[in-house]
């Protein structure tokens, strides 16, 4: 999987943009807020459909001069894969709901733009997976999920609708149990339906993930460190109906769920040790890139077909060793990077690739590799 070129109207710092990738490395360099990022936001929109950064859709319009946005922005982006290739294209309005195609044909849900654009993204925020909190670690499994399953995002879709919903019933509900529980019964049987599920498939996937970690980590590490990853579910699956009846009043009580997936976590473990507990700066950072290694391994055993790998500022943050590491385990994979010189940067192993310079919304082709 490539992405042969992407195009950008009135997005972020960007009046036009149409940008040709190489299918190898690419580097975006440049000073500080000049724009490089937001070049791989606009790829990972046609990918997501969201911004990696946290950003709202409004957030993205240009402004055209400090004060006013533009009404709307527009990413068009080509995608090739071995025996075909797509057109993604994202419409971002300013006082309507983004609209998304494929090929020129509407998206309705991100189920149907699912596998189309599949993107890795390292960027310094997420090779701090280890040591954020737990809903960090569940949206960067859930992201991996959604990306080669779209049974996994509607179940997804429909545990959160009825979690909101079941939630809202709690917190609405007279406290000393007065009314009504019809609804609540309903609610609670589908709850534990799609938490089921979704425990379940979690579940699976970080085994495999965590076989192809703890290999990429021993090699990268000289044997010398073993990595795993471990699924801590809030509940078991067998059990969640039972304490979902037990905890009722205790739910009632604090208008809230208190069991279930949405409650989940995941450790990391580098030779039987918790590594957020005990490791050192330099263990969490490596855990976290053998992790992002593994994520390419997996989508590519999913799929079929490597992803597009984005590299945000990310190398900043890794010494000369781990730059090595990183790039001989992306060789032949098309990246995305973003730096503000290249000079420093250990990519003499990379056959092919274009140098791009990156000025107040401007990019200019400088070299090729």
């Amino acid at each position: 999987m490539k992405i042969k070129e992407i195009e950008l109207k009135d997005f972020r710092n960007y009046p036009y943009l149409k940008l040709e990738l190489s299918d190898g490395i690419n580097i975006l360099y440049g000073s500080n807020a000049q724009g490089k990022s937001n070049i791989l936001e606009a790829i990972y929109m046609c990918a997501a459909a969201k911004s990696y950064r946290g950003a709202k859709d409004k957030e993205l319009l240009r402004f055209t001069d400090g004060l006013n946005q533009c009404d709307d922005a527009h990413i068009k982006l080509i995608v090739k894969k071995k025996y075909t290739s797509n057109r993604i294209d994202v419409h971002i309005k300013k006082s309507a709901r983004k609209g998304i195609a494929v090929d020129k044909f509407p998206v309705k849900n991100l189920g149907e733009l699912i596998g189309i654009l599949n993107v890795v993204v390292f960027s310094p925020e997420n090779l701090d997976i280890i040591r954020m909190g737990p809903a960090v670690r569940r949206d960067f499994i859930d992201s991996e999920l959604i990306s080669v399953s779209k049974i996994y995002y509607n179940n997804l879709v429909n545990f959160n609708k009825i979690l909101d919903s079941r939630n809202k019933y709690l917190k609405n509900r007279d406290v000393h149990g007065n009314g009504d529980i019809t609804l609540l019964d309903i609610l609670d049987e589908q709850f534990v339906f799609y938490a089921k599920k979704i425990i379940k498939d979690r579940f699976v996937y970080i085994e495999k993930l965590s076989q192809i970690v703890s290999e990429i980590h021993y090699n990268i590490t000289g044997g010398k460190e073993s990595l795993r990853m471990e699924y801590n579910p809030n509940t078991r699956a067998d059990e969640l109906a039972d304490k979902i009846s037990e905890n009722r009043q205790r739910d009632l009580k604090y208008g809230l769920t208190s069991f279930g997936p949405h409650r989940d976590d995941i450790t990391f473990y580098i030779n039987d040790m918790d590594v957020k507990v005990f490791g050192s700066q330099g263990q969490k950072r490596t855990a976290a890139i053998s992790t992002k290694l593994a994520e390419i391994s997996m989508i590519k055993e999913e799929t079929g077909d490597d992803p597009v790998l984005l590299l945000d500022d990310v190398l900043s943050e890794l010494d000369e060793n781990r730059q090595k590491l990183l790039f001989s385990n992306i060789k032949n994979i098309q990246t995305v990077i973003t730096c503000t010189g290249y000079d420093e940067l250990n990519i003499s192993d990379m056959s092919e690739g274009t140098i791009y310079e990156v000025n107040n919304g401007k990019v200019v082709k400088r070299s090729t590799l």
